[in-house]
This record gives C-alpha cells, structure tokens and sequence, in this order.
C-alpha cells in the first residue's frame, strides 16, 4: 500500500493547540521540551513491542514501527536544523521529504529494535541539545526553501509537536 504524502505545512502549530493531539506549543515553556523529549521517547519502547506494529491501520495511515521509525529520523533532522542554527547565520535547511525517506529506508521492515534503541538515542541527543542552548541563543534563525523562518525557540515549539503528536495517532 502506498501512503498518500502529507504536503500539509503544519506551522500553524505555532499560533494554536492541535485539534488532534492537544499540544499548544503556545502555552508551552522552551524549558519544558527537553523533558517532553524525553518522556516521549519513553512510550515508544511499548509501541515497539506490539505484535500489531507492523499492521497498518488503513491504506493511508503509518503501522506504529513506520511512525516510530519516522520519529526517530524527526529526531535526528531537528538536532541537525538546531546545530545548523547556532553554527551559522540564518541558514537554509535541507529539504527532508518524509514519505520518501519512509519507502527508502523500508521503516516497515526494520528491526524494531534497532528502531527503538536508535530513537532513545536520537531523542536524547536532541534533548539534551535544545537543553543546553542558552536563552540568548534561543533568538538565531533558520529558514526552510518553502519561505518558513523559526526561530531556535519556535522550531523547538514547531518540533516537538511532532513526536507528541504521532504518539497519540499510535495510542488511539
């Protein structure tokens, strides 16, 4: 089954809490995303496990270890975006497409224990790097070629929605 892409631009997680997951990156603290890093990349180790993992809901939806695969590699994209931020000045991002990566790289196919142990890995580092990031840094700029701009504090909000979100489309 092939996915259908999602072209959506989710930005708009910026200005309002997500009508599906509940996440208001609006009323949430810079300071507090570390820890929901964290807490998130918890729960994905009993998602890894399910003997459904695999099983696609619909012909349009992720399995849960093709989601898990994907937060992994959200992980991973923003720690690079964050590193690239404070190491430059307002530079553009490579493009990511996410569908393409996800057929690729086969997510349905890998080890979902390899996927859980590299998304522990990837969540931490980036964790622990928005963490470190003091707040005179949280003002530097990066830009996305579709005309986007964030900030380090908005594209942490922006990120972490990510992960919270696919969380609750495997917890339904």
């Amino acid at each position: 089954m092939a996915i259908t892409p999602d072209t959506k631009n989710w930005t708009w997680v910026l200005d309002r809490a997500c009508p599906d997951c509940g996440f208001d990156s609006a009323a949430t603290r810079y300071e507090d995303i570390p820890a929901l890093v964290r807490v998130n990349v918890e729960a994905w180790s009993p998602v890894l496990t399910r003997p459904d993992v695999t099983v696609r809901p619909d012909e349009q939806t992720w399995s849960a270890r093709e989601y898990a695969a994907h937060v992994r590699d959200v992980f991973r994209i923003f720690d690079v975006r964050l590193r690239l931020m404070l190491d430059e000045t307002d530079p553009l991002f490579p493009n990511w497409d996410q569908d393409e990566t996800a057929v690729a790289e086969r997510y349905n196919e890998q080890d979902p224990a390899v996927v859980d142990a590299e998304l522990r890995a990837a969540g931490a580092a980036a964790a622990d790097d928005f963490e470190a990031v003091a707040p005179e840094f949280r003002v530097r700029t990066g830009r996305r070629s579709d005309g986007a701009s964030f900030t380090v504090e908005s594209l942490a909000k922006y990120f972490v929605h990510d992960p919270i979100h696919h969380l609750h489309d495997v917890s339904g």
